[in-house]
């Protein structure tokens, strides 16, 4: 038979979700765009916007 589990005290809820730690937006990089300008875009759109398939 399934066990609920324990409660947390909320010094314990409050010390786990104090070691969270937001990460930096993915690494920008220049690209062109069809029409000549430079964008900076993340690394993984960089093909996309060069194809004109992304407006930035």
């Amino acid at each position: 038979m399934a066990v609920p589990k324990r409660k947390l005290s909320r010094a314990n809820t409050r010390a786990r979700r104090s070691q969270w730690k937001a990460e930096p937006p993915a690494q920008l990089v220049a690209a062109r765009t069809p029409d000549g300008r430079t964008v900076m875009v993340p690394r993984r759109l960089v093909r996309a916007v060069e194809r004109g398939l992304v407006t930035p």
